[in-house]
């Protein structure tokens, strides 16, 4: 968790929670700090000397997200001591099946948030990207673990059908996306031996 989520206050924290439900469920243009601060039980002065800006604290419930999302699939994949580190790649689809069953309803939250926050200048903006880095990044030492071939190209492969996966998913257009989004992975890391 950084520093500056580690500092919150308990009012912070419930602002904060808060927040994330309602920009997650209702996006974050439809949501205002009047409805916010009213459901946190707190004024908006409150919201405002917490958070300085709605801005900020949109940047703050993406980072939130983030934090948990990887603490997930760290966890995930490193209670696969038993698979093959060649396979070790493949538990990354196992931990966003689990996460869209449990939390996902309306689909990535960074997905939606992206189409809401034009400005890369966006503190919301710049959790977004450094979600999808990580996770290419992760990827990458997955693939280079287990020894195989062109761990970048084959990294932005599997970057690629993950969210793919996670759009598509949650329209249920294509049933099982992650599964099947997870047997071409495992084409992809067959063929990169």
């Amino acid at each position: 968790m950084s520093e500056t989520m580690a500092s919150l206050t308990p009012a912070a924290e419930r602002i904060l929670r808060v927040a994330a439900e309602l920009f997650y469920d209702n996006g974050i243009h439809a949501v205002g700090v009047e409805l916010i601060a009213s459901t946190a039980g707190v004024t908006k002065k409150t919201l405002y000397d917490r958070f300085g800006s709605k801005d900020t604290l949109v940047g703050m419930y993406l980072t939130r997200r983030d934090e948990n999302w990887r603490e997930h699939v760290r966890h995930t994949v490193e209670r696969g001591t038993r698979v093959a580190p060649a396979r070790r790649p493949l538990l990354v689809f196992d931990a966003l099946e689990q996460w869209m069953a449990e939390r996902t309803p309306r689909g990535c939250a960074f997905v939606n948030a992206h189409a809401e926050l034009p400005d890369g200048d966006h503190p919301g903006r710049q959790a977004i990207a450094a979600q999808k880095r990580w996770m290419l990044d992760y990827l990458r030492d997955l693939v280079r673990e287990a020894g195989l071939r062109n761990p970048r190209k084959l990294a932005g492969a599997l970057l690629l059908l993950l969210e793919g996966a996670t759009v598509t998913a949650p329209i249920g257009v294509l049933p099982d996306a992650v599964a099947a989004a997870r047997e071409l992975a495992k084409g992809l890391l067959d063929a990169a031996r």
